[in-house]
């Protein structure tokens, strides 16, 4: 039986003085979409608590796209931290979107992102907690339908089971597009499996169902999916791939939470995709080509957001900033309009062999927070495996610009267990960070402080 679509606030507010953060679970925040009664109607789900997944910019991104397409309306969830679902449980309260507080099992589509492999589990949580039949098998007619995308998809197999289609690549158009082939597909009256074969005639949608794995005994792989008997599923799914960037909003419109969240600021994507090809790296890779956005439409939808949102940081956001070719450009016009009101300019990660003393410059707003490098290894062998074109002289040039800049705090990021990796390797992580250290206390004092930060390597599909 269909889920009734009405607003359940009322079954949420007596559990509030019962758990830790209430504000977690309370909607109508600033720049929210303000519940529509549309005739189709999308949740996008982050499987995580709030303060993790309210930052993440692909659902901004997907909110905003699907919100401004006619007929659908757009709203989002959130997994609760394991006090409310207990509750939750106990008390046979459903999961409930943020805007409306509407039952998930209610929505046409409920859309998950997959910003990393460990969310997976969280998502069979979500799915249970929401009532909904976790495998794709066991949904009917009256259930919605459950898609997938974002970074952790490209190998789909092992979350498979749980979606009805699953798009790769860019979702602004993609999702949209998909959301009104089921719209028009249940005004037609069609089936369910008529809606997922309609779906996988859409560029960059996989639909599970469709395709079986046939095993492979080679060594390179362990099997590949073909298109079921009398299917008209495409033999080859290609990734989705916006080809403008200028084409849709930036997202200057940010929703404002009520409660601290992990990255608290303005995010504005500068470009996507690199040109760099580092050998470790998935999301270089999957997100080609380079597109960069422009750069008179970042400045202003840096001034509109920061306006809108009240917030004194802006993160101008990509997989390499600085080969934005316009970025010591839009660093020194925002600064021109930004430095007097006291607000930061912040760029995630930098390479060592882009930051030069112009950009140390332009960034110098930032000097509160630090700066973040990623060498990545240890050794120039090692980073020459990897593909990472960064020299001794890079990283020496970009600490002394840095800290002749005024620079007191630096973080360098390493990996551990690279292919051919040695113990020579391992040992010049520490090398290269007392390295820096010592040009930086030999400019700056003893003030100056640097971290090294080591991440295991973890091999991704499609490096």
């Amino acid at each position: 039986m269909r889920v009734k679509r009405e607003n359940l606030f009322h079954l949420i507010e007596p559990l509030l003085p019962h758990v830790e953060k209430p504000s977690r679970y309370l909607n109508h925040e600033w720049g929210a979409v303000e519940e529509q009664e549309g005739p189709f109607h999308v949740c996008m789900v982050y499987a995580d608590v709030y303060e993790v997944g309210q930052p993440n910019l692909g659902i901004a991104i997907l909110y905003n796209a699907l919100n401004k397409a006619p007929y659908i309306s757009c709203e989002r969830a959130y997994l609760p931290w394991t006090d409310m679902a207990a509750l939750m449980r106990k008390r046979n309260v459903p999961l409930l979107s943020l805007e409306g507080a509407a039952p998930l099992a209610s929505f046409d589509v409920v859309g998950f992102t997959l910003a990393h492999e460990m969310i997976a589990t969280n998502i069979i949580e979500t799915l249970d907690l929401a009532g909904i039949p976790k495998l794709s098998e066991e949904r009917d007619e009256e259930d919605p339908l459950i898609f997938g995308g974002g970074p952790s998809v490209w190998n789909s197999e092992p979350v498979a089971p749980l979606f009805d289609a699953i798009l790769l690549g860019d979702g602004e158009e993609a999702l949209v597009e998909m959301c009104e082939c089921v719209r028009t597909s249940k005004l037609d009256g069609v089936s369910r499996q008529e809606i997922l074969h309609r779906l996988s005639q859409i560029q960059g949608v996989y639909v599970p169902s469709l395709y079986q794995i046939v095993k492979d005994d080679t060594a390179t792989r362990w099997g590949y999916a073909v298109p079921k008997e009398g299917s008209d599923a495409p033999s080859v799914v290609y990734k989705r791939c916006l080809p403008d960037l200028s084409v849709t909003d930036p997202v200057a419109q940010r929703i404002v939470p009520y409660t601290e969240i992990v990255q608290d600021r303005l995010a504005l994507e500068i470009q996507r995709g690199c040109a760099r090809g580092c050998r470790f790296c998935q999301a270089g890779m999957t997100y080609r080509p380079v597109r960069e956005r422009p750069a008179q439409q970042i400045v202003k939808a840096g001034e509109e957001g920061l306006l809108k949102s009240g917030y004194d940081e802006v993160s101008l956001t990509s997989l390499s900033t600085t080969d934005h070719s316009q970025c010591g450009y839009i660093l020194r016009r925002m600064n021109s309009d930004l430095r007097k009101r006291g607000v930061r300019i912040s760029i995630p990660s930098q390479r060592m062999d882009a930051f030069g003393a112009e950009m140390a410059d332009a960034v110098s707003t930032s000097r509160r927070g630090g700066l973040t490098f990623a060498p990545e290894a240890g050794s120039q062998r090692m980073r020459d495996v990897i593909n990472k074109n960064v020299t001794e002289d890079d990283l020496e040039s970009a600490a002394r610009n840095a800290f002749e800049n005024g620079w007191r705090r630096m973080k360098l990021y390493f990996m551990m267990g690279l292919p051919t990796e040695t113990d020579e390797d391992i040992q010049a992580i520490p090398a290269v960070a007392k390295r820096i250290l010592d040009i930086g206390r030999e400019i700056g004092g003893k003030g100056v402080t640097v971290s090294a930060s080591v991440a295991v390597f973890v091999p991704k599909s499609y490096t």
